[in-house]
């Protein structure tokens, strides 16, 4: 097989700064925008210029290495105060992609190792860690594309060797800075031969389906169909749908996986049509800290989200609901795809034993 590679990089540590692809101007432009203070990224998660949660804990690190690069702190205490304002402005962005606190901990950690390690003087110090910081984003960075492609390799087995797959929302490389979870999934099956066509929901309300995974699909030659939100019942019924596979923002210790909203409803009738569901998401999304779904923080977002799209109202004056996520119950999960292997049923022992209580959101002290 031919490596995989995504034609689309959403994000990049560079000298001048960090360079993110603008997701909110796609498909009509692509935009690039280059941010120099740690507040700028903090700015554009919030702002879901950037999204998907593994790329999420990537913007999160390069956001840390920057905060830190920036600082005027002359000595490692100093450093270590500013350290705590960049990453509680930067952790008060999406409460629900666990990959956010997972990057945010392990950045802190690495400064207190760097703080703890060797000798020198104090600016010696200081410079050993603003180095170690940025090292250690980009290696971040590099492992979410590693992860993409382990799961890539290890989910593409279990996709149809033609037909119609699902997917939700958009878990490709503009969501994980690598090939994608989901995508990527999809991906390294049609490099592998499998002949298939992709059915992809709008995702409403702020149509990542429409604007970004068929943007990325269309970018890498896949055949793709575009559906509204409510189209999926009747495809499941007529359409020769062989599979569906999604990416996760959090998974709790029992495989109840927190996605995008309209996922659950997809995954309710997946079952009813015999349709295998899939989660492809990186170790760090599991969540053992939680015992169930019920227990993940679900963002509310804007009514406005609602009731306008890109400035356009389409809706009178009224209350208007935003839940940005949905659980779905571990009983309708087929599997839950890795980068260290595949979980299946009973997932409080599969995912705690790929998990390995190391670089999990359980070793991590997560929320």
């Amino acid at each position: 097989m031919e490596k995989t590679v995504a034609s689309v990089e959403p994000i990049e540590w560079t000298e001048e700064g960090v360079v993110m692809l603008d997701q909110r101007r796609l498909p009509g432009e692509v935009v690039h925008h280059t941010y120099k203070d740690y507040r700028e990224v903090a700015g554009a998660i919030r702002d879901m210029e950037i999204r998907g949660a593994p790329a999420i804990g990537v913007a999160a690190a390069m956001g840390v290495a920057l905060g830190i690069r920036g600082s005027e702190a002359r000595s490692v205490e100093a450093l270590r105060a500013d350290l705590g304002k960049i990453t509680e402005a930067i952790g008060k962005t999406r409460p629900t992609a666990v990959d956010l606190f997972w990057a945010i901990e392990r950045m802190r950690r690495r400064f207190d190792a760097l703080a703890a390690a060797g000798n020198g003087n104090e600016p010696e110090r200081v410079e050993r860690i603003r180095r170690g910081l940025v090292e250690e984003a980009q290696q971040i960075h590099q492992e979410r594309r590693d992860a993409d492609a382990a799961i890539g390799r290890l989910g593409a087995a279990l996709l149809p060797p033609s037909g119609r797959v699902m997917t939700q929302c958009n878990a490709g490389a503009l969501a994980t800075g690598g090939i994608g979870t989901a995508l990527g999934v999809i991906r390294v099956a049609v490099a592998e031969g499998h002949k298939l066509e992709v059915l992809v929901p709008e995702t409403r309300p702020y149509l990542q389906g429409a604007r970004l995974t068929a943007w990325e699909l269309q970018q890498e030659k896949i055949p793709l169909v575009l559906i509204t939100d409510n189209m999926v019942g009747h495809f499941m019924k007529t359409g020769n749908v062989g599979a569906v596979v999604v990416g996760a923002d959090r998974i709790a210790g029992n495989g109840d996986t927190a996605n995008k909203i309209g996922t659950y409803q997809i995954a309710v009738l997946a079952r009813e049509h015999g349709v295998p569901f899939y989660v492809a998401a990186p170790i760090s999304t599991v969540d053992l800290t939680l015992a169930s779904g019920e227990q993940i923080p679900i963002e509310q977002r804007s009514a406005e989200e609602v009731t306008h799209i890109r400035g356009l109202k389409i809706a009178p004056d009224v209350p208007a609901a935003h839940p940005a996520f949905d659980v779905t119950p571990h009983q309708l999960i087929a599997a839950i795809i890795t980068e260290r292997g595949v979980a299946r049923a009973p997932y409080e022992e599969s995912l705690r034993r790929l998990a390995g209580e190391k670089g999990s959101a359980a070793s991590e002290g997560k929320p």
